[in-house]
């Protein structure tokens, strides 16, 4: 199931390796496999949204191990998800809007506080 922002993304990220990867693996995804995805992502978000909501800052352990699931499943699903391509998704989920409003959905700020766990993971 391709969506509708498939043009913007070939045209910022086809040339990566990245992106050849994702297209190769996801090439026989079907509704059902777009879906288990859109929730496993949800669910992950949500996570970070429960850190948020417990007080865990961005370098704590808990926080720590919730980007450690964003990473794996990232790889898991869809292409080999490297720290430098964590952080630069950490910086486009609070530069995009659309980042945001969907990541902020389990939460007002939580795409902040993804950006800010993933930057503390990156050691940046």
């Amino acid at each position: 199931m391709k969506n509708q922002y498939e043009k913007e993304v070939r045209e910022r990220w086809g040339d990566t390796g990245a992106y050849k990867e994702s297209e190769r693996r996801t090439a026989d995804y079907d509704l059902a496999d777009w879906s288990e995805l859109s929730a496993g992502m949800d669910a992950i978000m949500a996570g970070f949204a429960e850190q948020k909501g417990s007080g865990a800052a961005p370098g704590d352990e808990p926080a720590r191990l919730q980007v450690e699931q964003l990473k794996q499943f990232i790889t898991d699903k869809m292409y080999t998800c490297t720290d430098e391509i964590l952080s630069g998704l950490g910086q486009l989920y609070v530069a995009d809007e659309r980042f945001t409003k969907n990541i902020d959905k389990h939460g007002e700020g939580t795409a902040e506080y993804v950006s800010a766990c993933i930057k503390s993971y990156c050691g940046q």
